[in-house]
């Protein structure tokens, strides 16, 4: 891909983009239950880790829907039934699972107008270099949040679309937040549209938990790093070393959630917001949850959102889905 191509469209630019993180950080460590939001995990620095983590033995997801991905790239063309598509995937990473999906409908003789979406350039460059050019496949990076850029494709896009939201992102929404995402997904898509997800399914915990705590120590750099991005980007005074990772299943929420401890009693100062934050020892930072699914849960969700659920693929050992659903309008 020409990094020439690229789309760098962000309506958080400069100081308004950091505006928003020193509110948000304001906001999170302010409250009763300390938390930052997830998606200030994913600078540059963060993409790069999370992508070790992805390639790690004990984080399963990827590896096993890549599989699932491999094995029915030829059968979507067919199930789709376009002669030109609009591929746009949100949170795009590296590229690897997008490049399957893309080749199934290069071999079906379809032409192909990808665009990936994603909040970090430095994602956009890695993807740029994994994808395989081909005579029928146009691609178009946007580096945007995901309904920012949804607009800025739809405004191109004249072809019937695909969406994928691959990964277990859909999993780092809660029961309710999920619903309302997909929803607005479908009010920004056309009738008979289509979306591609996946979903990590409910499964043994001592799976799930090493997956969130990987014997490398990836993910715990992982989640530490927002702290960095504070020290770095908002003047903060965080020691890191007097943090810790820590990653848990919670039967009831049927969720993975991961939080850093302070390790002791002790003052964060954060020049950019002119304050210091008092914790107490062990007291945590809630930064992720990653919720698990039954296909009952997917099949509910599909219905309560707007779209027709065409099909699930599994792997044999029912760890992960991706589900392909159609809008309905």
């Amino acid at each position: 891909m020409d990094l020439s191509k690229l789309i760098i469209k962000n309506n958080m630019e400069g100081n308004s983009q950091k505006d928003q993180f020193a509110i948000d950080v304001l906001t999170g460590l302010c409250a009763k239950s300390k938390n930052l939001p997830a998606k200030y995990f994913y600078d540059d620095t963060g993409s790069e880790v999370f992508q070790k983590i992805t390639k790690h033995e004990d984080y399963y997801l990827t590896t096993t829907e890549f599989k699932i991905l491999n094995s029915i790239k030829n059968q979507l063309p067919e199930v789709i039934g376009e002669k030109e598509i609009d591929i746009i995937e949100l949170g795009a990473g590296d590229g690897h699972k997008s490049q399957l999906i893309i080749d199934g409908f290069l071999n079906a003789n379809c032409k192909v107008n990808f665009y990936p979406i994603d909040i970090s350039e430095k994602a956009m460059v890695m993807l740029s270099q994994n994808m395989v050019s081909h005579p029928n496949l146009t691609v178009k990076g946007v580096v945007a949040e995901y309904f920012d850029g949804l607009r800025l494709v739809r405004n191109q896009s004249k072809n019937k679309q695909l969406v994928l939201f691959l990964g277990s992102n859909i999993g780092n929404f809660d029961r309710i937040q999920n619903q309302g995402f997909l929803r607005r997904l479908w009010m920004s898509l056309n009738a008979s549209d289509s979306v591609l997800l996946g979903f990590d399914l409910k499964k043994d915990v001592s799976i799930l938990t090493a997956a969130y705590n990987d014997s490398s120590g990836h993910t715990r750099e992982f989640n530490l790093n927002i702290l960095r991005r504070i020290n770095a980007e908002l003047g903060g005074n965080f020691n890191i070393d007097k943090f810790k990772h820590f990653g848990v299943y919670n039967p009831v929420l049927g969720a993975m959630e991961s939080y850093v401890l302070s390790t002791q009693e002790q003052d964060v100062y954060v020049s950019e917001l002119q304050r210091a934050f008092h914790f107490d020892a062990y007291e945590p930072i809630h930064l992720e949850y990653s919720f698990k699914f039954t296909h009952g849960d997917i099949e509910f969700l599909c219905q309560q959102t707007g779209f027709e659920l065409i099909k699930q693929y599994s792997d044999k050992k029912e760890y992960f889905v991706d589900s392909l659903w159609k809008v309905v309008k």
